[in-house]
């Protein structure tokens, strides 16, 4: 008896597969030179038998997480974990009450992101804030409430007297410098 997910499953056979791939650079004389050696995602084939009252149920839910890409974990002769990426089923007049399966396991690792929304106290404490957020436009609150509220248009020249153009402002600049005198060499 094998166990995938915690749901009984009879295994009859068993064939784990460890691949790596090898890249090789040709010579002129002899054999290729081989210089770099990288292990692949390690698979497991099974081939059994789901027998039982519960037969169904443990058919739909390994169709179910192989649909969803779940990672499961199975424990028989070998404990391993892993998406299921094939799954089929066979029924014949020899299983009264259940059916023959194969399926296929390949490893998986997942990443996960670095990024915390929010820092620890230690952390927060030793970040500085932003000081200098450089040249901001400033927004005329007048303008703005203006704009939202829907009033009949009147002539261009009295709608251009009465709205107010915000020019972003200047940086201070440095007495001194070659950027305030106008000598731009």
């Amino acid at each position: 008896m094998a166990k995938i997910d915690g749901k009984y499953i009879t295994v009859e056979d068993e064939s784990p597969d460890f691949p790596v791939t090898v890249t090789e650079q040709p010579v002129e004389k002899g054999v290729n030179l081989a210089d770099h050696v990288q292990a692949g995602a390690r698979t497991l084939s099974l081939s059994g038998r789901i027998v039982g009252p519960d037969a169904a149920k443990t058919e739909a839910y390994i169709i179910a997480a192989k649909d969803k890409g779940k990672i499961v974990k199975y424990i028989g002769r070998i404990a391993f974990a892993g998406v299921i990426t094939a799954f089929s089923s066979s029924r014949n007049y020899t299983i009264a009450n259940g059916m023959t399966f194969s399926m296929e396991l390949r490893e998986m690792r997942v990443a996960t992101s670095s990024y915390v929304s929010k820092l620890p106290a230690p952390v927060k404490a030793q970040a500085a804030s932003v000081a200098n957020k450089g040249t901001q436009q400033t927004k005329n609150k007048s303008a703005a409430k203006s704009k939202s509220k829907s009033k009949p248009k009147t002539s261009s020249k009295a709608s251009s007297s009465r709205s107010v153009i915000n020019k972003p402002q200047r940086a201070p600049i440095k007495p001194g410098s070659k950027w305030g005198t106008g000598n731009l060499q």
